[in-house]
Parts: structure tokens; C-alpha cells; sequence
């Protein structure tokens, strides 16, 4: 599938894609946020969504998870409709992450990481020793190992926010879907996230975010969603995405696209009144 771009690229998007979307509407009660909406997933790769506040952004992800229902159209798992399929079959095979997610309180962060397990047990499979390995691990990947003893609501927000991701990586899916991770991080901890992401990405999982900050989107991502008002409205890698045009179509943004000078990505140099020197 081919799908074409405002800013007149074209970007192939692989049929087989574990996760798409096909002219999905989505509301809340009368309000339509995102009506007709085809998307297809690219497997193996980070796809972030990004788009102004309001956009449908958030909205489009808890449909692909199956959080939202859409009321006309189909969202495909592995080529079967999802809201058809077990909750425990989805999770299985789909990791989420959502906005400000609310532990019970008390709760210990091993206790939650260790939720991530459940999809996995049954009464012919109970806890075992690789389940509390892997859970040893997402603690361990997220840097936050010294805080399984603590319970979660004495934990600042950044510290969550990392619990959190600890406890979607021990599900074990390689299909993960992560609304605003970087929430309540600041720089340098974002950076350590979205580095993981990377991690993740490189040992085989699908990723798909949301996204405010656009220069960490474009440098974290090989393939950007921009959408305005519920629909799409460029897709693509950055390089191709990315533009001064765009930018100003999509958020109203008058801004420069210069080459990272650290990365192989666009830099994306927003101009406002102060301290601008323009030639």
C-alpha cells in the first residue's frame, strides 16, 4: 500500500503489517474525533504519531489497542479483527502503555512489573522462574531495580513513569504501543527512554508512540504519523516528512528544517519573536 503525503512523497507501507486500521470513526459520545481513517502499521520499526493538541492522536493509538472501539470500520491483529479477539489473546501479543495509567494503592513496583506477566499464566501455567527472570529484567532495563521494594505512589513522577514502561516490557510482546513515555521525564531521562525504545526496536519490536516533543520524534523514529483534525495528514520517514511546509500546515509553526548535526535525522529550529537573526 502506497500511501501519499501533502508534501507530495509517497511512502510505501507494507501490506503485511501485523497492525492497521481500515476506515476506522472513532468518537467520544457525539463528538467525532477521526472518521474514515486507513493506517497501516510498518512492522519491525519505531513509528511515531505526532500531530497539534487534539488532533486524534492519543485517540488513534487506544483504537489500534482495542481501548476505544470504533464505531464503523476494523482494526486488524494479525489479520483478525480485534475487537473480536480474548483480552488475554490481545495482550499477549500487544504491549500498551497508557496516559497517566493509576497503579492500586499500596502496590509494590516488583508486584506491578509483575502484572505484566498475567496474560501468560493460567492454571496449567503458574509463576516460574523465567517469569520472575523476565521481570528481573524489565527492572533492570528501566533502570529502576533499587525501587522494586517501594510501592509505586511514593515514587516521583518520572520514577512511575519508568515502572510503568518496566511493566509493559514484561509482557513479553514484540508489538508495543506507547502513548507519551517521556511524560513527567525531564531531557536526560527521555533521552534514556527513547533509548530503550531504540533498544527494543533493534532487537525485532514493533513500536508505535505518541509524541509531543518533534525533535525527539524525528530523531527516534523511522516512520512519522502527522495527523490535524482525525485525519493523516503526511506519512513517512522524517527525511522525507519533515518540512518547514509541513510544519506550518500541520501546527501553525513557522520553523526551520536544518540536518542534525548529531544524527542522520532533520532538526526542526522553531522561529519566534525573541532572540531570532534572520539574514
Amino acid at each position: 500500500m502506497v500511501t501519499q503525503t501533502s508534501t507530495g512523497t509517497e511512502c510505501a507501507v507494507d501490506d503485511t503489517s501485523r497492525l492497521a486500521a481500515r476506515g476506522i470513526a472513532v468518537g467520544y459520545g457525539a463528538r467525532t474525533v477521526i472518521d474514515d481513517l486507513d493506517v497501516a502499521i510498518p512492522p519491525g520499526v519505531v513509528t511515531t504519531i505526532i500531530g497539534p493538541n487534539g488532533c486524534g492522536k492519543s485517540t488513534l493509538l487506544r483504537t489500534l489497542s482495542r481501548l476505544l472501539r470504533p464505531v464503523r470500520g476494523t482494526v486488524l491483529l494479525d489479520g483478525d479483527d480485534i475487537v473480536g479477539l480474548r483480552t488475554r489473546d490481545v495482550a499477549k501479543k500487544l504491549g500498551l502503555l497508557p496516559q497517566s495509567p493509576v497503579a492500586p494503592e499500596g502496590l509494590t513496583v516488583s508486584d506491578l512489573v509483575a502484572r505484566g506477566r498475567h496474560p501468560h499464566q493460567s492454571w496449567l501455567r503458574q509463576w516460574s522462574s523465567d517469569d520472575a527472570a523476565i521481570v528481573a529484567r524489565a527492572l533492570a532495563m528501566t533502570g529502576v531495580s533499587d525501587l522494586a521494594d517501594r510501592p509505586v505512589d511514593s515514587l516521583s513522577g518520572g520514577q512511575r513513569q519508568r515502572v510503568w514502561i518496566s511493566m509493559t516490557l514484561a509482557q513479553g510482546t514484540d508489538l508495543l504501543l506507547l502513548d507519551e513515555p517521556t511524560t513527567y521525564l525531564d531531557l536526560a531521562h527521555a533521552i534514556d527512554v527513547l533509548d530503550l525504545v531504540d533498544d527494543l526496536h533493534e532487537s525485532g519490536c514493533t513500536v508505535v508512540m505518541v509524541l509531543h516533543d518533534l525533535n525527539l520524534a524525528t530523531r527516534y523514529s523511522d516512520n512519522l504519523i502527522v495527523m490535524k483534525q482525525g485525519a493523516i495528514l503526511a506519512q513517512g520517514h522524517p527525511r522525507e516528512v519533515i518540512t518547514a511546509e509541513l510544519l506550518h500546515e500541520a501546527f501553525g509553526l513557522r520553523a526551520m528544517v536544518i540536518d542534525d548535526p548529531v544524527g542522520d535525522r532533520p532538526l526542526i529550529v522553531p522561529i519566534g519573536r525573541a532572540h531570532v537573526q534572520l539574514g
